[in-house]
């Protein structure tokens, strides 16, 4: 028979019978309480191994990186500047607009220049035909000493055979002067004969001087007596003269040198006065020689050819005055030393400039690069060459590469204005900021990176 169960209707209470609700049975508890569905469980412990994962890895990341967002995109902007003080005519570019390495970009009014350089040019004319004209008097003058040379050679001819005759007056006063010179050969030697005998007193008041000075050793120590010092004194003492008398017979000879010198050298005046005397003939060859040697002379012609290299030398500094009038000139074209965009520009048409002053920023077109202000206690493992990765604010979800290529060698604040004391007794240690220079390699062409930007750059120290 199949057991049949019968549900009793629960019993139904109505309010102020004096009786409580039954509690519910264990099956509808239960049944509150039901577990959720699995597709949940699943998704949670995907979120939960996804989390995992993605903690690991930014955990070892941030461990092998040192990151910085105190960054910013730089570049060498160039600043130009007139190199002569003048009003401007054109400017020929416009902000924000690109510009090529030469070309044009102010024009400064040229009209003083273009005098300037027409001005010179004619100063430079002037002297050149002056130095024609010099070196052409150089020719002249060469062809004047030629022949008054022809001339003066005929006089000196005619006078010479008369100066033969008496040129035998002077051969006494010569034979004289020779005998002089033989006394001067005799003086010599007795001379070396006094100056060999200083030596050998010299050595003997040497030997004097020893023996004397051992003799005092030896009477301090009491070996021998006084009276033998003072016989030692005495014979020091005679060696000392007679070195004193060798060196007095070195001066004596010395005199007789002299004295015979000075006879030799009266014999020899008294030979020119006897050649001063030839007389009348004598004085025509002179002046037939002074003739000659007034036409033949090369001063003359030296002289000239002085005058024409100093004109040419005039003309070459004349030409430097025309270079700089023509450089001149050329600075009134402002021209772009790069490849660059025009970023800000600080001047108007018909504005007066004066040499240095700014006209204009240019940023170039390459060559950027990222200045990153790392905290001095991020820099322990940075090295020059390690690689970089670079968020920019300006593209997000794209990561930038590069490599560090160079650290500040002082902090920002040493550059500063108004650079920190240390030594003002109120010293507050802050950590300092060192600005490393990294390069972006091979940055995409559709994201330029522009001067300014903010990034965010992760060095690989590990």
């Amino acid at each position: 028979m199949e057991a049949r169960s019968e549900t009793l209707p629960a019993e139904r209470v109505t309010p102020g019978d004096g009786r409580s609700a039954a509690p519910p049975a264990d099956d509808q508890v239960k049944a509150t309480r039901r577990l959720p569905p699995a597709w949940v469980l699943v998704v949670g412990a995907i979120v939960l191994i996804a989390a995992l994962i993605w903690g690991i890895r930014f955990l070892a990341y941030s461990m092998s990186h040192e990151t910085t967002d105190d960054a910013r995109v730089d570049a060498d902007t160039v600043t130009i500047t007139s190199k002569i003080g003048e009003r401007v005519d054109a400017i020929l570019v416009d902000t924000n607009q690109p510009v090529r390495k030469g070309q044009v970009i102010v024009r400064l009014d040229s009209t003083d220049e273009r005098s300037g350089v027409a001005q010179a040019q004619a100063a430079v004319d002037a002297q050149l035909a002056q130095a024609r004209a010099a070196q052409e008097n150089v020719d002249l003058t060469r062809t004047q000493v030629a022949a008054q040379t022809t001339q003066g050679t005929g006089g000196v001819s005619a006078a010479q055979s008369g100066v033969v005759n008496a040129q035998a007056q002077t051969q006494s006063a010569q034979e004289q002067a020779q005998a002089a010179r033989s006394a001067i050969g005799q003086a010599s030697a007795q001379l070396r004969v006094a100056e060999s005998e200083v030596p050998a007193q010299r050595a003997a008041l040497d030997r004097a001087n020893a023996d004397l000075g051992r003799y005092a050793s030896l009477v301090r120590t009491g070996d021998i007596a006084s009276q033998q010092l003072d016989a030692q004194r005495a014979i020091q003492a005679q060696a000392e003269s007679q070195y004193q008398s060798a060196l007095d017979n070195v001066t004596a000879a010395q005199t007789g040198v002299a004295q015979a010198e000075a006879r030799y050298t009266a014999a020899v005046a008294a030979t020119t006065a006897a050649a001063a005397g030839i007389g009348a003939q004598e004085g025509q060859l002179v002046s037939a020689q002074g003739k000659l040697a007034e036409a033949d002379t090369p001063f003359r012609v030296s002289t000239t050819q002085a005058q024409a290299d100093a004109a040419r030398a005039q003309a070459a500094s004349l030409r430097a005055q025309l270079k700089i009038a023509q450089d001149k000139l050329g600075y009134t074209e402002v021209r772009s030393p790069i490849d660059a965009i025009v970023g800000e520009k600080d001047v108007e048409i018909g504005t007066s400039v004066q040499a240095g002053q700014a006209l204009m920023s240019l940023v170039p077109t390459s060559g950027t690069y990222i200045t990153a202000n790392y905290k001095e206690t991020q820099l322990g493992a940075v090295r020059v060459g390690q690689p970089v990765d670079i968020s920019v604010d300006a593209y997000k979800g794209v990561t930038f590469h590069g490599r560090v290529s160079a650290i500040a060698p002082a902090s920002q604040n040493t550059f500063s204005l108004v650079p920190a004391s240390n030594a003002t007794g109120n010293f507050v240690k802050v950590t300092q900021r060192i600005p490393v220079r990294i390069i972006v390699e091979n940055p995409p062409s559709d994201k330029p990176l522009r001067v300014g930007m903010s990034v965010e750059t992760s060095i690989k120290v590990k």
